[in-house]
């Protein structure tokens, strides 16, 4: 998920994906997956495979995978001969990365949502599969034609800050090792000491929407502390805090902290019901969830906070009224004098 997160964080990024004209061709785009995964739902149900996870999950990755090629070949804006011979491999890592890998992360995740609703995939199975086939395609679609579009700037010198891909990211965790792992693991061992804690003084919080409710919170403040953290590592936590204002920190709390836990803690319940065929983790579990998901946001939000400060440095130049869009938050552009 960090690509969803970057693209709405990195304001460089988020102009880039929020002009006008390109907003429309990607609602045009997103269109046509969810229409033909509706017809690939269709044969599933009618071979009576619709209600086998494996091969609901294997389905919506490789067609999310064709989706996010064609998707990103159209944000290029280059035929495919040229396309092949200008990525060669490249192409591979996009079709697994935001086709068949994001995809089966979807189809957890939307599996996950409808069972807190008491629609279970487990009971009845042609609701859920149609909507994970849906919902898991048009996202890659529009991940997959927003990553062509940045690709295409920054090769026509449009774009100055960096993508924040894995290899960028992997080479920033094997380089400062110093920088980062603090922050996350005491996001992640707090995390965890949190939800036990309140696990075992309200069995209540034992049931998946309340489990899912305390990891969001939770996730959220150790996300906006790693990101803040990250933006400014030789500052001491507190004066950093200080730097912002206090509804800049609560948006960025709310997203991406609350709203990307509920989506990691969401995609592990779905791997457990789902694919361990645990349908009531047990403690430990729970716990383990909790540390995990809060430290796989700390992790992004820190990387991020050091691609901000990246992007600091090369003076990109953003109007103010795109740093106060829905989907850029404040805090990426405002501090106390």
């Amino acid at each position: 998920m960090l690509h969803r997160i970057g693209m709405r964080v990195l304001p460089a990024l988020a102009l880039s994906v929020t002009e006008a004209n390109f907003r429309k061709r990607k609602r045009i785009l997103m269109l046509f997956p969810g229409l033909v995964a509706f017809v690939l739902y269709r044969g599933l149900s009618f071979m009576g495979w619709h209600d086998d996870i494996v091969a609901l999950l294997i389905s919506s990755g490789l067609f999310s995978t064709l989706v996010a090629l064609a998707a990103y070949r159209y944000g290029r804006e280059l035929p495919w001969g040229e396309l092949i011979r200008e990525e060669g491999s490249g192409l591979l890592w996009v079709g697994l990365r935001f086709g068949f890998l994001y995809a089966v992360q979807l189809t957890l995740m939307v599996l996950a949502i409808l069972k807190l609703v008491f629609y279970n995939y487990a009971d009845h199975p042609a609701g859920p599969a149609m909507m994970a086939l849906i919902i898991a395609s048009t996202s890659v679609g529009r991940d997959a034609f927003e990553f062509g579009h940045l690709r295409l700037l920054r090769e026509k010198g449009w774009l100055s800050i960096g993508w924040p891909d894995t290899k960028r990211f992997w080479a920033y965790l094997a380089d400062r090792p110093g920088q980062w792992s603090v922050p996350v693991a005491v996001g992640a061992v707090a995390a965890g000491f949190v939800y036990g804690g309140l696990a075992l003084a309200f069995p209540q919080a034992q049931t998946d929407l309340v489990h899912l409710l305390i990891i969001g919170f939770v996730a959220g403040i150790a996300g906006t502390l790693a990101y803040v953290k990250g933006l400014q590592p030789a500052v001491a936590m507190w004066d950093s805090l200080s730097g912002y204002p206090w509804s800049e920190l609560t948006r960025f709390f709310l997203w991406p902290g609350v709203a990307f836990g509920f989506t990691y803690d969401l995609i592990f319940l779905g791997i457990a019901n789902y694919l361990l065929l645990v349908p009531n983790p047990p403690l430990l579990w729970r716990v383990l969830m909790a540390a995990s998901t809060a430290g796989l946001i700390s992790l992004s939000c820190y990387y991020l906070g050091w691609c901000r400060w990246q992007e600091e440095k090369l003076r990109t130049a953003i109007s103010p009224a795109v740093l106060r869009c829905p989907f850029v938050l404040g805090i990426l552009s405002s501090r106390k004098v």
